[in-house]
């Protein structure tokens, strides 16, 4: 769910982006039309100056590192999966995203960075997949489904923000200091329910006036789950079939046609 971000601004938008300047010297970063968080990469993150109404640029490492792992080998289990001595397989962990319905429960490890470390992600489109089940020689839809991929965007916007909450990361080993954040995610609208509708799921994207509460404002609980678990609405989001191999295009925003490929509603 929402493994795949993108981000591609022209010079005059990224102008009207605050303190860029902090940026300038990765400014690659915010000309990447499609990556994938099981790169673990750095991406640009809006953070809240402490203390001051205000924020800076950041680049922060996706994939949320709980401070309970001690060093990048442990991370590098954590993630990807280990066979202890004893030969029992332990598999990984993915925590790219975070549930915004769970985030704030006891005992959950993105408990503490909702209610004190809240941030923005800024995405140009994302990309999910829809799962279509192809018709049988007699005409009843095969168990077997097969993926078409979507990139979703606001409409008549360049970039908008995905709520995320991060965390500061020690290596206890090399002294080696990070970032590290996580995208928070929703039920899925009604447009994502057709789109995303293997998982019904869909990240939390915030129009300007919840972006800053989010960011900015003391929040209680109740207020916290609430804007977590916001549902962009519908009618603002454009979701557009892309080519299977739109990872390794050159624009892979790129609109494709398949035949088969019933048409979303109300798009």
């Amino acid at each position: 769910m929402c493994y795949y971000n993108g981000i591609k601004l022209s010079g005059e938008e990224k102008i009207r982006l605050k303190h860029l300047e902090k940026l300038l010297p990765k400014e690659a970063i915010l000309d990447r039309p499609v990556q994938s968080g099981f790169d673990f990469p750095t991406w640009p993150i809006l953070k809240p100056k402490e203390g001051l109404e205000d924020f800076e640029i950041v680049p922060m490492e996706w994939g949320f590192i709980p401070r309970y792992l001690k060093s990048r080998d442990a991370v590098e289990k954590f993630r990807k999966g280990y066979k202890d001595a004893n030969g029992k397989f332990h598999p990984p962990v993915t925590t790219l995203n975070a549930v915004g319905e769970e985030m704030l429960l006891p005992g959950k490890m993105f408990q503490e960075s909702a209610l004190h470390r809240r941030c923005l992600v800024l995405s140009s489109g994302f990309y999910e997949w829809r799962h279509i089940a192809p018709m049988g020689k007699k005409g009843q839809p095969l168990k077997t489904t097969i993926k078409y991929p979507y990139h979703i965007k606001v409409k008549e916007k360049k970039y908008f923000f995905m709520a995320g909450i991060w965390a500061p990361w020690h290596d206890n080993e090399t002294g080696e200091y990070i970032e590290t954040f996580a995208i928070l995610t929703t039920a899925a609208n009604s447009l994502m329910q057709q789109v995303h509708n293997s998982k019904m799921r869909m990240p939390v994207m915030l129009e300007d006036a919840l972006a800053y509460e989010w960011i900015f404002n003391s929040l209680t609980e109740e207020r916290i789950t609430a804007i977590g678990t916001t549902q962009y609405p519908s009618i603002s989001m454009q979701a557009v079939s892309v080519a299977k191999d739109f990872r390794e295009a050159l624009n892979p925003e790129t609109p494709f046609h398949y035949e088969a490929l019933p048409g979303l509603l109300n798009n």
